[in-house]
């Protein structure tokens, strides 16, 4: 039956549990729970006991209090525990019945041996109901219970420890003499693992060798984080850098995200209008696309719709998660279509040379490893005022204000908050902005 079911073989996720939750709720059978869902009937089974929660009432029921045993209704044993001489109460009464009585039978429930293993959907409430043991199967708790063993059997190597000291007996002493792990792995095929796996079980110190005992080891520095891009691949459909081309445009936006150091989570938002040269930056508290639709809501709002498509018509970007929602940033506010989003190719940053290069003067200002946690929005149009009162030789001797004033109009720079420098107060240094990092 399970190879007539399709997607069987895939996992079950939180909404699943859920409906499974919900479904037993209402006292619906596992054939009714699979059906829905496409899985096998036995895998809903396997999903509920496994992954139910278990309750002992220690104290017992209004009904019952703190005797478990099956005879109760019925037992007349007196002096079970022998501790007292003359005790005429019935063992059944006492608190210490469970744990005395020679003939105590815990009492179970055939609903917990069979389907449905649970109490969800139980008729008896569970205030009234006189089993010790009981069972709810909880979708939240069973999908937290399924996460860590999903993670827990994923960690350490899969080797037994005598297999790993035979390994290092023979490892360690030719790494002492120089050689590397792609020599050893060659010489001695009998090792059964390949030079990647050797590299990593030197990293996690598991050989008597270090990987410092490496011969490369120190000319190498550690690899820097790279930006997390976007993981569907359906949101390049008609986005690519190859359609980008095909428009044959004359100007468009580069966009791109500058980040702060680890210890802040601030983010500026950059824009370079590539005809004009003009620089554009806006603090987000948080590398979200949420936070990249504010400032195109804001934007908008200060422009209005029609100046805004008309300066960022088209914009191409890269593949950063924060621009993964191209659908709310090309829909307006009014939900007109106020920009075309495109992107660059993956790892491809010379697609956009513009605002890479523009970068570099920001750094000058904003070293690496600054951090922007007290930086404001004020700071940053500071910084983009004396980059735009920079002459450019591609815009023949000009700055990107004069020529964006030609072009926009000055009620545009305005509504920007822009404002030209004089040519001997601009300042591309740290000390231009001061403020506690």
């Amino acid at each position: 039956m399970s190879r007539l079911i399709p997607g069987n073989q895939k996992h079950l996720t939180l909404e699943d549990r859920i409906f499974i939750e919900n479904s037993l709720n209402e006292g619906r059978s596992f054939k009714e729970i699979s059906r829905y869902l496409c899985k096998d009937p036995s895998t809903i089974s396997r999903e509920v006991k496994n992954h139910r929660l278990s309750d002992w009432y220690h104290k017992g029921t209004f009904y019952n209090a703190q005797n478990f045993c099956i005879h109760r209704y019925h037992c007349k044993m007196t002096n079970a525990c022998q501790k007292i001489v003359l005790c005429g109460v019935k063992c059944a009464s006492c608190p210490t019945c469970n744990q005395t009585c020679r003939d105590f039978v815990l009492e179970k429930c055939t609903r917990l041996d069979r389907a449905p293993h649970v109490c969800n959907g139980c008729d008896k409430k569970l205030s009234r109901c006189t089993i010790a043991r009981k069972y709810q199967y909880n979708a939240r708790f069973a999908d937290r219970k399924y996460r860590e063993v999903l993670t827990g059997t994923r960690t350490g190597i899969n080797i037994i420890q005598k297999e790993l000291r035979k390994i290092d007996k023979v490892i360690t002493p030719l790494i002492s003499q120089g050689q590397s792990p792609y020599q050893i792995v060659t010489n001695h095929p009998e090792l059964s693992i390949s030079a990647w796996t050797m590299y990593t079980n030197l990293d996690n110190g598991l050989f008597t060798a270090r990987n410092i005992d490496l011969k490369r080891k120190v000319k190498f520095k550690p690899r820097k984080n790279r930006k997390a891009q976007i993981s569907s691949r359906e949101i390049f459909k008609g986005r690519t850098f190859e359609d980008f081309q095909a428009l044959g445009l004359e100007n468009w936006v580069e966009m791109d995200t500058v980040h702060s150091s680890k210890g802040s989570g601030k983010v500026l938002l950059t824009f370079l209008l590539r005809k004009e040269k003009l620089f554009l930056a806006f603090v987000m508290n948080r590398n979200t696309t949420g936070a990249v639709r504010l400032v195109f809501d804001r934007l908008e709002k200060r422009l209005d719709t029609y100046t805004f498509l008309s300066v960022f018509g088209t914009i191409l970007t890269d593949r950063g998660t924060e621009f993964g929602d191209p659908d709310s940033l090309e829909n307006g506010i009014e939900g007109i279509v106020r920009t075309s989003i495109y992107y660059c190719d993956s790892m491809r940053s010379c697609q956009k040379p513009g605002v890479e290069n523009v970068h570099t003067m920001l750094r000058m200002i904003l070293p690496k490893k600054t951090s922007f946690e007290f930086l404001t929005q004020w700071d940053v149009n500071l910084i983009v005022n004396h980059i735009n009162s920079t002459p450019r030789k591609s815009l023949d001797g000009k700055t990107p204000y004069e020529a964006a004033r030609e072009s926009l109009g000055e009620e545009v720079l305005k509504k920007f908050q822009l404002r030209p420098i004089p040519p001997d107060e601009v300042n591309l240094t740290p000390k231009l902005i001061r403020y506690n990092r």
